[in-house]
């Protein structure tokens, strides 16, 4: 009973904080209250500006660009179809489709308009929440949960964890560098990212639960 509660109750929670305080930094940038902390960060963030610094910021912005995404995805549902993990493939499908179309609604919720100073790249739609952002969280966030369930080493889990976690941040930095988003559009895919993924994992996890429960059952009932 202690862990069911665990697995239900504590993933919900977190994931209610997330959304509160999502909707909490979502009512600040309507109000103009963030523009100090935007001005400041693209400051930090662009004042490290060169050639050498823009190639690398295009490449990491490119990983989290729809194509990259979507061939991502493929391989990833191709590995998941090939060992026969269906449940573990239906999961993730859900989970990458659920985080696209919350982008969308969102963006078309908020309305914000890109920032028109210091551009390097074009981009079109709206700002907020950062698209590039909310697919980075999710896509590696997800990937990164079925590597911890599934990798057998310690050490092989903190690098896939140190991997993740810098291709997040730096997907999100590149662009604010690149001059398409405000520091607070990323700020905030981050936060209704990790708001969906961690209520999706907690739920399949519940599923997961509830499954092996039912299967010793069964198997005691046999007994």
């Amino acid at each position: 009973m202690r862990f069911l509660t665990a697995v239900l109750i504590r993933p919900l929670v977190s994931s209610l904080l997330l959304l509160c305080l999502f909707a909490a930094w979502a009512m600040l940038i309507g109000r103009r209250h963030t523009s100090v902390f935007d001005e400041r960060v693209s400051d930090a963030v662009q004042g490290v500006a060169s050639d050498a610094v823009t190639v690398v910021m295009k490449g990491f912005t490119t990983a989290g660009s729809g194509p990259w995404v979507t061939g991502i995805v493929l391989v990833i549902v191709a590995a998941l179809l090939l060992v026969g993990y269906r449940r573990e493939l239906i999961f993730f499908a859900g989970v990458i489709v659920g985080s696209s179309l919350l982008n969308v609604l969102l963006k078309l919720i908020f309305h914000r308009a890109r920032p028109d100073v210091h551009r390097i790249i074009d981009a079109a739609g709206y700002s907020f929440p950062s698209g590039h952002s909310m697919a980075a969280f999710t896509l590696y966030g997800v990937t990164l949960y079925f590597l911890w369930k599934h990798l057998a080493r310690s050490w092989m889990k903190a690098a896939a964890v140190s991997a993740g976690i810098v291709m997040i941040l730096m997907i999100g930095i590149s662009r604010i560098y690149l001059g398409v988003h405000y520091p607070s559009d990323v700020l905030g895919g981050y936060l209704i990212s990790a708001a969906w993924l961690t209520a999706s994992i907690g739920w399949y996890e519940r599923y997961l639960e509830e499954r092996w429960r039912s299967r010793k059952f069964r198997s005691v009932g046999r007994g």
